[in-house]
């Protein structure tokens, strides 16, 4: 733990270096980050105590004098397989209810500091990003540097375009726990806007405004829970959920994804027009057709049934006739050969306006699609986050179980206590689960693998080690008798000599 609290304050230096605060509020930060850590702290110690301490047993013949006593490996090994079940279940508990509070606490801290302390977020003599706008100021001085000094705001409009800029020779940050708003108020300076006008004639003769004011009041509202984590890390807020809550929430988002996705889909199909829905087929008029056919027509039949195909016939000559006197008028038709692309009925100038009006329907759709399509990747991956999150709190207890046997057997195997070798051997197999844990983390996360094998893949890869170095250590062998192979090597070599001398 103490090595990752100090990996921890690398991470978050730049977020609390001259930012003025306290070391009360330091060391809060970090004891509530210390649960978060449990998720990589936890595997490396039962790994690393499981080899040490088996280890030395096994260099100081401990193992020789229980065997010799009638004592195999696995019931030396019970009382601490009772207790790792026992820790997993505790982990477990851990990852529930201690880890999602504690994140809760962080987020919460730090939302109080941009209240109480929102100087904190405004570094000195560079341009600083505080809620939606850029800030620079020469000095900071006064009671929680409340007090600002040559201040200068840039704002920028939705596109992103630097329209409005602010200068103040003093300026002076208001907040309190109990407002959402922090109110910046800035004395003596002047404003600068450029004016967006529709004409270019009108943009040159005004193209910007200078405002001078004594007083100028800001109002900047703190953004939401809900909407701060969506913009900046949404891996934080499936973090701060219990099992119950994220079962819950995975099925309401799933839910809305798919009535996104369906309410999307009609949209696009009504907007194409291509796919017109069939009249629904007729069967019992169908069937009295089929028995009609089957009963023997009489003369007089007959005789309907002829005059009928005569009309229709000559009705289908006559709508033939009219369908070519008003299509010779725009194009020579073939009485042979029908059309068979439907573009070729209109003129040569309806053609370009139809070809014209599908491409741009096209790329409206597309542009459309390509749209939605970023929105609900955000979506899914939130739903995938979640799976994630939850699949992890059980394997986080497995491991703890399963690291056991890797560790144990493999202690026993070595021979060597201490920490020399033991702890080489415990590094290398805890950066093997800590990266297979973080690959298949962040392949999850983008869709490339499924939430639940990337929540379970460490484990999974080092439980057929574990069962390996079980069965290895309870038959007294090495890991691998290099031995045996080099006879195997051996014999294949002499055959392959004596072939060839044949």
């Amino acid at each position: 733990m103490f090595i990752f609290i100090f990996q921890t304050i690398w991470l978050f230096i730049d977020d609390f270096a001259g930012k003025g605060l306290d070391i009360v509020i330091i060391g809060k930060f970090f004891f509530f980050m210390m649960p978060s850590l449990t998720e990589k702290v936890l595997p490396l110690t039962v790994i690393l105590a499981s080899i040490l301490t088996f280890g030395t047993l096994a260099e100081n013949y401990e193992f020789a004098a229980m065997k010799a006593s009638g004592i195999s490996l696995q019931r030396s090994m019970l009382s601490l397989i009772i207790f790792m079940v026992g820790l997993g279940g505790v982990t477990f508990y851990f990852a529930n209810s201690v880890i999602p509070a504690s994140e809760q606490k962080i987020y919460n801290m730090r939302r109080n500091i941009a209240k109480v302390k929102p100087a904190a977020a405004i570094e000195k003599g560079v341009f600083s990003d505080f809620e939606g706008m850029s800030i620079k100021v020469d000095e900071k001085y006064g009671e929680k540097d409340r007090f600002l000094k040559n201040v200068i705001i840039h704002q920028k409009t939705p596109a992103n375009v630097n329209s409005t800029v602010i200068k103040a020779k003093t300026g002076e940050l208001i907040s309190s726990e109990e407002s959402e708003l922090i109110q910046l108020v800035l004395r003596d300076g002047h404003d600068y806007r450029d004016m967006d006008k529709k004409k270019s004639t009108e943009k040159r003769k005004y193209p910007f405004t200078q405002t001078h004011f004594e007083i100028y009041r800001m109002n900047i509202e703190i953004p939401e829970m809900e909407q701060d984590l969506e913009e900046e890390n949404v891996s934080n807020r499936e973090k701060m959920k219990n099992v119950s809550r994220l079962i819950k929430d995975m099925d309401s988002l799933e839910t809305d994804n798919k009535r996104i996705v369906q309410a999307f889909s009609k949209n696009i199909v009504y907007r194409m027009g291509g796919f017109i829905p069939l009249t629904p087929k007729d069967t019992a008029a169908s069937k009295k057709m089929k028995l009609l056919k089957e009963k023997e027509p009489s003369s007089k039949e007959t005789t309907v049934e002829k005059n009928s195909i005569d009309t229709l016939k000559a009705e289908n000559e006559i709508q033939e006739e009219v369908k070519i006197d008003s299509l010779s008028n725009s194009t020579e038709v073939d009485e042979k050969t029908p059309p068979t692309d439907i573009i070729t009925l209109f003129k040569d100038w309806q053609k370009v306006q139809v070809m014209n009006s599908a491409k741009n329907s096209v790329s409206n759709i597309m542009t459309s699609i390509e749209g939605k399509k970023q929105e609900l990747g955000k979506r899914y991956e939130i739903h995938r986050r979640h799976i994630f999150s939850l699949h992890d709190k059980y394997a986080l207890a497995l491991s703890c179980i399963i690291l056991f046997f890797v560790g144990a057997p493999l202690g026993a195997i070595i021979r060597k206590g201490g920490i020399g070798l033991p702890m080489v051997i415990a590094i290398l197999l805890f950066l093997v689960y800590y990266f297979l844990g973080v690959f298949a983390e962040n392949y999850s996360y983008k869709g490339n693998i499924h939430p639940i094998i990337g929540a379970w893949l460490p484990s999974m890869v080092m439980l057929p080690l574990g069962i390996y170095l079980t069965r290895q250590a309870t038959a007294d062998q090495g890991m691998m008798n290099f031995g045996n192979i080099i006879d195997l090597f051996k014999r294949l070599f002499s055959k392959k000599d004596k072939t060839e001398e044949e």
